[in-house]
């Protein structure tokens, strides 16, 4: 039986979207982050657009998944370019001292930082349980690898001292909506995050990484005591 005094941290999800959707202001270009709170976000722009509380609002999807749901819920959706976003919103798996961060467990992580490095802004929502001491304590670090000679490119990722396993849900391993296979890989009980990433992405056969280092600026985070605003 579930615990009844258990916060319900699909609540605690929505709560932290819903500041976060309250930056978004009429015309902004908005980064559309993918995952079980990004989707409170776009919900909750979507709700806004309806309600005509927002006008002109185009969003940027991060994943096929986001994309449709945003098309869903009224929010016109234009492919990434060079243009600058003036907002970008994401949820985390693993959100650091800083705001340095771990994402990708939703399988996203190249459009994700591909968009999100455009954006003016980039906000986080999460939920209190997210929050770590130092990346890696909760969640592993998700890497896209080709899947051309995957195998080779996990024994180089071995090589630089981490563990994990190749993502395989079923019978078959987990594909990025680009083709890519993912690795979540088991980092080391000591490291710095800025070097190790230069060595994951030099490994051949890596395409991305789930380190997002010094691109969060604000982030929401839900509690039962109420939504903590941080800043980097």
């Amino acid at each position: 039986m579930p615990d009844p005094a258990a916060p319900d941290l699909e609540a605690l999800k929505k709560e932290a979207a819903l500041r976060a959707v309250a930056l978004v202001r009429s015309g902004m270009r908005v980064g559309l982050g993918t995952g079980s709170t990004a989707k409170y976000a776009i919900e909750a722009i979507g709700e806004r657009l309806a309600s005509g509380d927002l006008q002109g609002v185009v969003g940027v999807a991060t994943s096929d998944a986001s994309e449709a749901l945003a098309r869903q819920v009224g929010i016109p959706v234009q492919p990434l370019d060079p243009r600058p976003l003036d907002l970008a919103i994401d949820g985390a798996d693993e959100i650091g001292p800083q705001l340095d961060l771990i994402k990708g467990l939703g399988g996203a992580l190249l459009r994700e930082k591909l968009t999100e490095v455009q954006a003016r802004q980039l906000v986080i929502i999460a939920d209190h349980t997210k929050l770590v001491t130092r990346l890696g304590e909760k969640a592993p670090l998700p890497v896209e690898i080709a899947r051309f000679g995957f195998l080779s490119t996990i024994e180089r990722l071995r090589a630089l001292g981490l563990g994990g396993r190749l993502r395989q849900p079923g019978a078959q391993p987990y594909v990025t909506d680009n083709g890519n296979y993912i690795f979540d890989a088991q980092l080391p009980a000591s490291f710095d995050a800025a070097p190790l990433e230069r060595q994951i992405k030099g490994t051949l056969g890596v395409v991305e990484t789930g380190f997002f280092l010094g691109m969060a600026d604000l982030a929401f985070v839900a509690a039962p005591e109420g939504v903590r605003e941080l800043g980097r």
